[in-house]
């Protein structure tokens, strides 16, 4: 038996079976075991690998049910060459071939060129990871989660989960989402304007593709949202920044002249301000009276630790002119990716129509399971164990800010998950977090949520929903010792 190629490779979250079927399927569709010849019998594999010969047995027996070997009485298990039937790959055709198209040229869009929010690849390792946007694992039911799955993927609702719904969403989600999260926001509204995206972003752009055009004028909020901003700039050249101020987006003469105007009033992003009910009322009655639609991205809306939050900007749309865009991957877990967006009918029909060309509908499955782990209470009781430990990393996080750091940051009026942090005017916050993190800090620089051609270079961003609540002071105070070392070594 040649010792290099039975190799178990164990990984997290996937069982010694599993990981003996993956190394098995891989030496036979690789064609490294010959077809003349036998496997090794189960108990020598098993000594091999340091495993017990049950669970050798067990994936064999998968192998063989699936086609992948054949057992042979008296003579063992050998590869099927049934399942060899595709000739291997020439290594001469993975080559990049020569004379082939000038993609420069083609390119009609350049979004890799884009400045972006980048994260880290290893921040998962590094112990104080300040990053924005991802959740504590062990935070997460992963048993009510598993249950639901289960339940979604059971054979009474096959005919369900696996057909191709063309443009329908699951209306058992639907459902969930317009009777049991919408009106905590003080939204109240018809399944007909709801349609289920793949997270924020599809929204987003879902908007994007039926609203704005060569000529159309948008308003966004500066700083704000990278993404929005990068959608909407694939669309048209006319993009009109307005600088945020404590109660978020201000609302004058600026708005003018927009179709189309972008905003996070519950939770600005990235400076987390929250804006008023006032400056609310005083948006609606400008789009009412110059004749613009708005945006709302009601992100973290869930986080609130501080009181019963200001109502959703849709909540007070008698008009219908606001998009209200929300978000469930934030609050489950991001992977998932699944969000939704809330309109007017005839809106929601056409955007139902575009989501159909771009990808038909987000996964059965995942809808559906969602769909259960909402009515059976699981949410709720997520949401109420996020409060719990959030608040407490949000005071140790404010807490940590005031005593390394003071008046760099303010407390977000009503929670959310991170802070935005203004340093001294000479920092450098890009070199900052390349440093951090050489010591295990992850820091978000702010610079890419400014929309100017040179924006200031001092603002970051620190998360800490993903940060344990005893790493937070220390972090902060390394990170602190960083900053003040960077601006010697400037001087």
């Amino acid at each position: 038996m040649r010792d290099s190629l039975f190799q178990l490779r164990r990984q997290p979250g996937v069982s010694i079976q599993a990981s003996i079927r993956e190394m098995m399927v891989a030496a036979i569709l690789n064609r490294q075991l010959s077809l003349d010849q036998p496997l090794p019998s189960c108990r020598m594999l098993a000594e091999r690998l340091g495993v017990s010969r049950n669970t050798v047995v067990l994936a064999y027996q998968g192998l063989a049910d699936d086609g992948f070997i054949l057992a042979r009485q008296r003579s063992g298990f050998f590869v099927n060459p049934d399942i060899l039937d595709s000739p291997p790959p020439d290594p001469a055709a993975l080559a990049a071939p020569a004379g082939g198209p000038n993609w420069d040229a083609l390119f009609s869009v350049r979004p890799g060129r884009q400045p972006n929010i980048a994260k880290p690849v290893n921040w998962q390792s590094c112990p104080y990871p300040f990053v924005y946007g991802q959740i504590d694992p062990g935070l997460f039911p992963i048993s009510a989660w598993r249950e639901c799955s289960r339940q979604a993927l059971g054979l009474k609702g096959i005919a369900e989960w696996t057909a191709d719904s063309l443009h329908m969403d699951d209306p058992a989600l639907v459902e969930q989402i317009r009777s049991r999260i919408l009106p905590r926001r003080g939204i109240f509204v018809r399944p007909e304007e709801i349609l289920i995206t793949l997270g924020v972003q599809n929204a987003l752009y879902l908007i994007a593709g039926l609203l704005v055009g060569e000529d159309t004028v948008v308003a966004l909020e500066d700083p704000g949202y990278p993404d929005m901003r990068n959608i909407v700039a694939l669309k048209t050249p006319h993009v009109r920044t307005i600088p945020v101020d404590g109660a978020g987006l201000p609302v004058d003469e600026r708005l003018d002249g927009c179709d189309l105007v972008f905003v996070t009033p519950s939770h600005q992003s990235p400076t987390t301000v929250t804006m008023p009910a006032e400056r609310r009322e005083a948006l609606l009655r400008r789009a009412q009276a110059r004749n613009f639609l708005v945006v709302e991205d009601d992100y973290e809306s869930e986080t609130n630790y501080t009181g019963r939050p200001t109502p959703a900007l849709k909540s007070m749309d008698a008009a219908g002119r606001v998009i209200y865009v929300g978000s469930l991957s934030k609050t489950l877990f991001h992977g998932l990716r699944l969000g939704y967006l809330v309109a007017s009918a005839p809106f929601v029909a056409e955007a139902r129509a575009l989501r159909r060309l771009m990808m038909r509908h987000p996964p059965n499955n995942n809808q559906r399971t969602t769909a259960l782990f909402l009515s059976l209470g699981h949410h709720d009781a997520l949401i109420r164990r996020l409060h719990k430990v959030y608040h407490g990393r949000w005071q140790a996080m404010s807490a940590a800010l005031a005593q390394y750091l003071p008046d760099a940051a303010r407390t977000p009026n009503f929670g959310g998950t991170s802070f935005w942090v203004r340093g001294p005017e000479d920092l450098d916050a890009g070199l900052l977090a390349e440093h951090a993190l050489e010591e295990g800090i992850v820091i978000e620089p702010g610079h890419v949520h400014f929309m100017a051609a040179d924006p200031p270079r001092n603002f970051f961003r620190l998360g800490f929903s993903s940060v344990p609540e005893e790493r937070i002071a220390p972090g902060i105070g390394l990170l602190a010792d960083l900053i003040r070392k960077e601006r010697r070594l400037r001087r």
